[in-house]
This record gives structure tokens, sequence and C-alpha cells, in this order.
């Protein structure tokens, strides 16, 4: 069947009543838009696995700080919608603003301490805005599936807290993070980046690399593999945080890892914000242990 577009929650509704009706599995992916083969492999993800796939564009407002980004955010629906249509998307929703949050909106979702530490220090507000819309779009479109990135690890860690607190019915699946060709993590804001400021990005990839080389060669101080990464982090303008954290709660880690943690990077690189992480297992995991995180 073709790609339907919908705008409204009442379109959206009717669309996906027909396919549950037909005994389908749905799979979602929220996105801010400006698709890249980073969200190419979630959308890829949510068809091999279910038979409809849902794919939400939206720039959501209540998760942009006062100085943040907003007005400038990327944006490119032509593209957004090539790609859905290309990749076998089902329904594509296109909600405006007013209809996520109509006059008098008043109820929010506080994540609660998964989000205190890295980037909650640095964006206030920011994951109770990523909670209340993603809570939002999950009672709208009420997935089986839902789809994110790895690179994103608090945000994953934050809504599978908040789905399991809710009682919503539905599974996170976090998906590997997709990089350049340079290891340049995916993400739309790599568009602001400029052609040198981009060379010196690369410098997190490489320290996150060493990081966790490190960790395969068999070294386990949490100071010594922070410290590592942070020798290539001469590149950037600003680190923002640098830090070892349990995977499941995202609290700092000391003394020498022992269970499935990760490295986070926050880095400003001329006036553009980067995040990056990888995962360090001492049972050879890997990312698989992130699909089954219990941040209990």
């Amino acid at each position: 069947m073709p790609m339907r577009t919908v705008r409204t929650i009442s379109e959206i509704r009717m669309a996906l009543k027909t396919l549950r009706e037909g005994g389908h599995r749905i799979g979602f992916v929220p996105t801010m838009g400006f698709l890249h083969e980073g969200h190419a492999s979630l959308i890829k993800q949510s068809t091999a696995r279910c038979n409809s796939t849902v794919v939400s564009v939206f720039v959501n407002p209540t998760q942009f700080g006062p100085s943040e980004d907003l007005s400038r955010y990327p944006r490119d629906l032509d593209r957004d919608q090539n790609l859905c249509l290309k990749l076998g998307v089902d329904v594509l929703f296109l909600p405006e603003a007013s209809e996520l949050y109509p006059t008098g909106f008043s109820t929010f979702v506080e994540p609660g301490p998964l989000s205190e530490n890295l980037c909650g220090k640095f964006r206030p507000g920011h994951f109770r805005g990523v909670a209340t819309v993603v809570a939002k779009l999950f009672n709208i479109v009420q997935p089986d599936l839902a789809f994110f990135g790895q690179k994103d690890l608090q945000q994953i860690a934050v809504i599978r807290r908040m789905i399991k607190d809710l009682n919503m019915p539905v599974d996170i699946i976090a998906v590997p993070t997709v990089r350049e060709a340079d290891g340049l993590a995916m993400s739309s804001r790599n568009s602001y980046l400029s052609p040198e400021d981009r060379q010196r990005a690369l410098c997190l990839h490489r320290g996150l690399t060493a990081a966790s080389e490190a960790f395969q060669g068999g070294e386990r101080r949490v100071s010594r593999l922070a410290e590592i990464a942070r020798n290539h982090f001469e590149g950037v303008d600003e680190i923002q945080y640098s830090q070892l954290v349990d995977a499941g709660t995202m609290e700092p880690l000391a003394g020498e890892v022992t269970r499935a943690a990760a490295l986070c990077v926050a880095a400003v690189v001329g006036k553009t914000r980067l995040i990056d992480n990888v995962l360090l297992s001492p049972t050879d995991e890997g990312v698989q242990f992130i699909n089954h995180l219990d941040p209990s």
C-alpha cells in the first residue's frame, strides 16, 4: 500500500485502527526530521520487525531551552518524505505544534533522577520536554515497538523508565549508532559544522575509540579510561562532560568498571553541541545489553 501522510491525531488514529484491526504489529520511529542514515537504520529495523511502520516528524518546542536552536533546527520535509517512501514507511505523521500542544496545555511528564546527570545538567527542562512529547506520541500511535538510536543513550534510559513507571505497553528497541565514514556520529546538527569544525569534531570518536580499545585490552579503572578519552579531545572548544556512567542508571562510576557502563561525552565545536558515547561491558555483552536494560 502507498505511504499515507497524516497531520492530525484523528487522522493517524483512524489509519492505525485499520492496520491494527488487520492484526498488524506496529513499529514507531519518532523523529525531529532532517532524516539521515541514522534515522534510516531505525526505520529499517522497524520494517524488518513489524508489519507496519509509523514515522513522526515533529520539532518538539518543549525540549528546547530559551537560548537553544529551535528556530534554526534543520528542516527538509521533502527529503524526509522521500526517504520514508523509499524505505517502506506506512504512515508518516506530521503534526503542527498546535495539534500536540493546544491552547491551555499544562500537563508534563517529570522524568526524575535519570534525567539529572549528563545532558540534564546542561539542558534544564530538556528531558521533561522529551518525556512529555514521547508519552503523547506513544498514546497517539500506541505502537508495539519503538526504535531509538544509541547515540541518545540517556534519552533511552529516561524513556524506558517512563514506560515502566507509567505502565505503557510498548517495547523500546535501541539501535547502534550509525557513523559517517570518518567516525563522526550521524546527527542532524552535523549540518551546522563548517568543514574545519567537522574535522575538529572527529576527535570525539577518536577518544571514545581509544578508551574502548583500552577497555578491551583489560583496563578497568574508571579514572584511567576517562583520561585516555580526554587526551584525544583537544580539538573541541568546550567539553561539557566526559564521564563513565552506569549504563542503566546514568549515575557516575568510580573505582573499576564491573558492570555494563557507558563512556559519554558532550562537547561544543564552533557553535555546535555534539554528543556521543561508547558502551563498555565487562561481560562482553556489547550493544545488545542496552536492548535488555532495566534502569530500576
